[in-house]
């Protein structure tokens, strides 16, 4: 059983884009900025927990969840 990966993207303050922030992350964040960054965030987000759980979720400029996306790992054992 391995544990699951929590991801967050919020939109930064200074509206240049948005942040995907983890603990599972190696730097804490990454920063996204080009027009379709919520969907390569998550598609970031997806990829980097292909073995594990994760839960990904969306926030809005007020703190409000948008959109929630489970990934279950899809790592299989030989």
């Amino acid at each position: 059983m391995h544990p699951t990966h929590v991801y967050e993207i919020r939109p930064r303050k200074d509206k240049r884009g948005f942040d995907l922030i983890s603990d599972v992350l190696p730097f804490g964040r990454l920063w996204y900025g080009e027009p379709n960054a919520i969907s390569n965030t998550v598609g970031y987000a997806k990829f980097y927990s292909r073995s594990h759980h994760a839960v990904i979720r969306v926030y809005d400029d007020t703190g409000n969840v948008i959109e929630t996306h489970e990934h279950k790992g899809d790592f299989k054992e030989w």
